[in-house]
C-alpha cells in the first residue's frame, strides 16, 4: 500500500520543532555555550536537503556539549538518504559515536575509565545508535531510487507495447494494401485492354481519342501500384506476400481442417469484393485458431449471412471441456483483424458467452444488395 508522504515544509518544520522540543528537554538555559549549540542545530536542519553534509557538521557541536541529539540523528538520517558515498558515511557516523560517547569537556575523561564496564556498555549502545540512522538512510535511498526503476521499466514497457501495436497494424496495412493491388491491377489491367480493343476497332476521331486517354491512364495507375508495392517489399517484406491471398471457396477446407468440431454455415453472394473475401477468411481462420489454443474440446459454429446490404461473420465456441496449455500468445491477432475491419469500413466486436464460451463477429459492409447462391453447409472436423 502507497502511502503519501508529507509535504517537504511540513516535515521539516515538524523535525525543527521536535529538535526544539529535545533541546529544551536536554538543556539547562543558563548554560549558553551549550543552549547556543543546541539552537543552532534545529536552525541548520532547515537546508538539510541541500547541504546535507554541512547541516551534520553544523548539528554536530550540541551532541557534543549536551545531551540533545535529536538534530544530529536527523541530519546523518538525511546525509545518508542522498548520498552515496560510504566511507564518508561510516566516517560521519564514528564522528557522530565519538561527540556523543566521550565527556565534555574533555580534560575530565580519565583513561581508567573508558575500561570500565558501564562505559563499554555505553559505548556499544552509543554505535548502535549512530550505525542506525546510516542504515535506515540507506534504506530510503534504495527504496527511491528502486521505484525510480520500477517508472523506468514501466514507461519502457508500455512504450514498447506502442511500438509493437504500431508495427501489427503496419503490418496489416501493408498487407492489405498489397491485396488490394491485386484486385485493382487485375481490374485496371481488363480497362486498358478493353480501351486498346476500342481505339482499334472504332472509327470515331474522338471515340478513339477518348479510348486512348483511357488506356494511357490505365497504364500510368498501373506504374504507380507497381512502384508502390516495390515500396512495400522494400520495407522489409517478401515478394511471397504477393502470392494469391485465399477466398471464401477456401473456407469449407479451413474448416474442416481445423483440428476441432466446427460447423460451416453459409448464405453468401456472388461478386463480393477480394479483398472482403480475404478479411472474411482471415476472421474465421483467426477464431478457429484461438478456439484451438484457449478452449479444448469446444465445438465451434461458423455463419456466414448476407444482410442489411452487409457480410455479417460470427464464430461462436462453447465451453473448453479441457484445461488450455499455457501456449506463448502475444495477442495480436485481434488487433490486425479490428485494423483490417476498420480499413474497410467494418466492425469487429467480441466477447464471453452466457455459457461460458467465446463469440467473435465480423461486419462488413459491401455496395449493393446481391442475391446469395449457396445454401447452409455444414461441416465438421
Amino acid at each position: 500500500m502507497n502511502l503519501r508522504r508529507p509535504p517537504a515544509p511540513l516535515l521539516d518544520t515538524a523535525l525543527v520543532g521536535a529538535s526544539l522540543a529535545d533541546a529544551w528537554g536536554n538543556v539547562h538555559v543558563e548554560e549558553h555555550a551549550a543552549m547556543a549549540c543546541a539552537l543552532l542545530a534545529p536552525l541548520a536542519l532547515g537546508m538539510r536537503r541541500r547541504l546535507p553534509l554541512t547541516t551534520f557538521v553544523l548539528t554536530l557541536p550540541t551532541a557534543l556539549v549536551t545531551d540533545a541529539v535529536f538534530a544530529t540523528m536527523a541530519a546523518l538520517y538525511t546525509l545518508s538518504s542522498l548520498s552515496r558515498h560510504r566511507v564518508l558515511l561510516a566516517g560521519c557516523a564514528l564522528a557522530y559515536a565519538i561527540t556523543d560517547f566521550l565527556p565534555w569537556p574533555w580534560s575530565s575523561l580519565r583513561a581508567t575509565d573508558l575500561a570500565q564496564t558501564h562505559n563499554l556498555v555505553h559505548l556499544t549502545y552509543t554505535l548502535a545508535t549512530a550505525v542506525a540512522p546510516v542504515f535506515l538512510g540507506q534504506l530510503v535511498q534504495a527504496r527511491r531510487e528502486l521505484s525510480q526503476r520500477l517508472v523506468e521499466i514501466s514507461d519502457a514497457r508500455e512504450h514498447e507495447r506502442l511500438l509493437t501495436a504500431q508495427s501489427v497494424l503496419a503490418k496489416e496495412r501493408a498487407q492489405l494494401a498489397r491485396e488490394m493491388h491485386d484486385v485493382v491491377s487485375h481490374q485496371v489491367s481488363l480497362i486498358a485492354v478493353q480501351a486498346g480493343v476500342l481505339q482499334v476497332g472504332s472509327q470515331d476521331a474522338e471515340t478513339k481519342k477518348a479510348a486512348a486517354t483511357i488506356r494511357r491512364l490505365s497504364v500510368q495507375t498501373l506504374d504507380e501500384l507497381r512502384h508502390m508495392v516495390s515500396v512495400l517489399r522494400a520495407s522489409g517484406s517478401r515478394p511471397t506476400e504477393l502470392t494469391p491471398q485465399p477466398s471464401l471457396a477456401d473456407l469449407q477446407q479451413l474448416v474442416g481442417g481445423s483440428g476441432i468440431d466446427a460447423e460451416l454455415e453459409t448464405d453468401l453472394p456472388e461478386g463480393l469484393p477480394p479483398p472482403v473475401q480475404r478479411a472474411v477468411y482471415r476472421t474465421v481462420q483467426e477464431a478457429l485458431t484461438n478456439v484451438r489454443k484457449h478452449a479444448p474440446g469446444a465445438t465451434a459454429r461458423v455463419c456466414i449471412h448476407h444482410r442489411d446490404s452487409a457480410i455479417h461473420t460470427a464464430i461462436t465456441n462453447t465451453a473448453p471441456t479441457r484445461p488450455a496449455l499455457p501456449l506463448p500468445s502475444a495477442h495480436h491477432g485481434l488487433a490486425g483483424l479490428r485494423q483490417r475491419a476498420e480499413l474497410l469500413g467494418g466492425t469487429i466486436a467480441a466477447g464471453a458467452t452466457a455459457d461460458g464460451g467465446y463469440r467473435l463477429h465480423l461486419k462488413l459492409p459491401i455496395g449493393e444488395r446481391l442475391a446469395p447462391t449457396s445454401a447452409s453447409a455444414p461441416v465438421e472436423s
